[in-house]
């Protein structure tokens, strides 16, 4: 089967290379679902993109602001309806493959961690709301690598939540209902106690502001922004070392953050201001920890980076822009201090990363770490003709395909078939 390129050009763009390796690539996933379920009279294809965090590292456990964006790497499915309550998934870009038993979707703790307890949560969390599931196969692709900084878990988890929203629920759920879903499936089912960031960045697309104040209603503004039309290009370097073991580094930024509120009698720091912090310093380090207090500014002052960031986008001002990108980055190093493990301070992949991107760019650019940080990836914004010898360098380094540009998705999750 050969997918037309016309309907790809919504998800990749225009590029006609890379619209003829995205035809290949999916008719190739056509081919495996054949393979594996045999033919299927409606075969119905999903894209869910990865994501990036331009600016907001760390303030969205805290009511704050963040800004992201829809990437172009995603992860694909042939998905075929089926009555036997089961969803089959074989799977190339995750472990393995496996069957989940819908009738069964008690939590079970042996299996935190593992793309069953997502799909589960997920399936869970759609009876919870009073939508409707039910069972499918599906084949599934991937190139959000794991470990990549790009959301690999969000953009499966969004997927199988896609799944069955066109399946089952003739497209009700919202985008918000889907990211909340997700959200659950990851906290309750999975373990991990993400917020609602790359969800929304998966589920809507482009790139967006989001407002946390509301953490359970987030107001999300989507940016008209054209990072393609510009000299700079985004990209991802992959440091090596895994957010693996990090569970407590990661909860003591939003511990500390709300410590430093209780000290004022509220909840998050999206309640304090920099006045009160600064008039009361003194007192505080009688309560709390110095580095909660520089965490707490961190927060502060990377919400106004946001404002400021949103403004340049809407007025076009890439400089402006990347002025603030940079001191994001600054803030993460010396106040928020997400950069190395503390445990473990003389591994600093991250550091190293950051300080020879920054020499290699010798201002022709900018970098900061990208994600929970402690490990994983940095982002780099540079200039488009350095794009070949960056990836030489960093990559020396490294390793390889330790360097990935993306560009920006303007289609959040998506689905097609071959009459579409």
């Amino acid at each position: 089967m050969i997918i037309s390129e016309y309907k790809l050009a919504r998800l990749y763009g225009n590029n006609r290379t890379v619209l003829k390796e995205e035809a290949q690539r999916y008719s190739r996933l056509h081919s495996l679902f054949v393979n594996h379920f045999g033919e299927n009279k409606k075969t119905l294809f999903f894209s869910s993109p990865g994501r990036i965090e331009l600016s907001g590292n760390h303030t969205d456990h805290n009511n704050g602001l963040a800004l992201s964006a829809a990437v172009n790497l995603d992860t694909i499915a042939a998905v075929g309806k089926s009555d036997n309550g089961m969803v089959e998934i074989v799977s190339e870009g995750f472990p393995e493959s496996f069957v989940v038993n819908l009738n069964h979707l008690e939590f079970n703790e042996k299996e935190q961690g593992t793309s069953t307890a997502l799909i589960k949560g997920i399936a869970s969390a759609f009876v919870k709301a009073d939508y409707s599931i039910g069972g499918f196969k599906a084949v599934v692709l991937s190139n959000v690598g794991v470990g990549s900084g790009l959301s690999s878990s969000a953009s499966f988890e969004v997927l199988i939540a896609s799944i069955f929203n066109k399946l089952y629920n003739h497209d009700n759920v919202n985008e918000m209902e889907i990211a909340k879903i997700c959200q659950f499936a990851e906290n309750e089912f999975f373990g991990k106690p993400c917020g609602l960031l790359d969800q929304i960045a998966i589920v809507y697309g482009g790139i967006n502001a989001i407002d946390f104040k509301d953490a359970h209603n987030p107001v999300v503004t989507s940016l008209d922004f054209d990072f393609d039309s510009t000299d700079y290009t985004l990209s991802i370097v992959k440091t090596g070392r895994s957010h693996e073991d990090l569970t407590e580094e990661y909860a003591a930024i939003p511990n500390e953050m709300k410590a430093i509120a209780r000290f004022f009698g509220k909840e998050t720091c999206r309640e304090i201001s920099e006045d009160m912090l600064l008039n009361n310093i003194k007192n505080l380090r009688n309560e709390v920890s110095d580095r909660a207090i520089l965490r707490a500014f961190h927060f502060l002052d990377e919400n106004e980076r946001v404002k400021n960031q949103v403004k340049a986008l809407q007025e076009e001002n890439v400089e402006k822009f990347l002025t603030n990108v940079k001191a994001s980055g600054s803030s993460s190093v010396k106040l928020l201090q997400n950069i190395f493990n503390p445990k473990n301070p003389s591994r600093q992949e991250v550091n190293l990363a950051l300080t020879l991107t920054e020499r290699f760019l010798a201002g022709r650019g900018v970098c900061r770490v990208h994600g929970g940080g402690f490990g994983g990836a940095i982002l780099v914004i540079l200039q488009r003709n350095m794009i070949e010898e960056f990836k030489k360098f960093i990559e020396e380094i490294f390793g390889e395909d330790s360097f990935i540009k993306v560009s920006v998705r303007s289609q959040g999750v998506f689905s097609f078939d071959t009459n579409t």
